[in-house]
């Protein structure tokens, strides 16, 4: 057999090369380093974050130095769009978007113009795009009109959920639905909802009018005010139509129906001027207590 040939186990080839050496010997230090490394990784970005949430912070200052720089290079706004403003004064809107044309366009915060713009009463929501080298694009979903609230004599324009959009140059609104009172704009959307479902109805009112912010009144062109009851708007509707087909009662010389009791009818004549002032309270002016006949009365009966 054979013998193999074996080397000193003391030769030079057994030696490590110095700088396995090194390596060996700086080990236990670079694992700390490298831990040092990452936590700093971890923990400078969100110094900068919370630095910059005060005026002038540091997120800030580098974002007005990125888009300066950058600006040199040809990355400037060169045209601002603005897609879904209908309605947004666009004075108010320009601001808001606090940016022109020549300004840097990595130098502001797509993030804070949405915000800025989102506060604007006719806006419901914005989005704010940057597209490079040098457009800004602003996309609106504006507040839809719903009807005009007249409070304690001053007339603003409301959307259907009850917020204000606008309380200046309403005249072009002046065909929306009017609603009065207190509370009147959060409640609004059911009231209207069933009075587009009958449209002969709502051809006859003038106004909406919340009372003690629980029901509505319905002020009619004839002067006459329908009382609803409290919640049941719908169906209160219905048979005031029903009475108006079968006895034509908004036709008559009335100063209010009362619809509030769901078994009665409450029929109350308009005043006769020259007996107003001898008319006892609680009574018509001539000297009889309001009509009240029950609902299922007055159909077998002529008013």
């Amino acid at each position: 057999m054979p013998r193999v040939a074996r080397s000193p186990r003391n030769s030079v080839k057994d030696r490590p090369s110095r700088w396995k050496l090194v390596l060996r010997r700086q080990r236990r230090l670079l694992k700390p380093a490298a831990w040092l490394v990452f936590g700093s990784l971890v923990v400078l970005p969100i110094f900068i974050v919370a630095h910059s949430a005060t005026p002038g912070g540091t997120l800030m200052t580098m974002r007005e130095r990125i888009g300066n720089a950058t600006a040199s290079t040809g990355l400037r706004v060169t045209d601002v769009i603005v897609e879904g403003r209908q309605n947004t004064p666009e004075p108010l809107l320009r601001s808001a978007i606090s940016v022109n044309k020549g300004d840097p366009i990595l130098g502001f915060s797509v993030e804070q113009a949405r915000k800025r713009i989102e506060s604007l009463d006719w806006v419901e929501q914005a989005t704010v795009e940057r597209r490079l080298p040098g457009t800004v694009v602003v996309f609106l979903k504006e507040r839809r009109p719903f009807a005009v609230w007249q409070n304690q004599g001053k007339f603003v324009l409301v959307d259907r959920a009850g917020q204000v959009v606008a309380n200046q140059d309403l005249s072009q609104f002046r065909k929306l639905p009017l609603i009065v009172g207190a509370g009147a704009p959060a409640a609004a959307a059911t009231l209207l909802d069933a009075l587009t479902d009958h449209p002969a109805l709502a051809a006859r009112v003038v106004a909406g009018v919340r009372v003690a912010e629980r029901r509505w009144n319905l002020r009619m062109k004839s002067g006459a005010d329908v009382m609803l009851p409290e919640g049941h708007v719908t169906e209160a509707l219905d048979r005031l139509m029903q009475l108006q087909a079968e006895h034509a009662v908004l036709d008559r010389p009335l100063a209010a129906i009362d619809l509030r009791l769901p078994d009665r009818l409450v029929l109350r004549p308009k005043p006769e001027p020259h007996s107003e002032s001898a008319a006892a309270p609680g009574t018509s002016p001539s000297g009889t207590a309001p009509t009240v006949a029950p609902i299922m009365a007055t159909a077998k009966k002529p008013l």
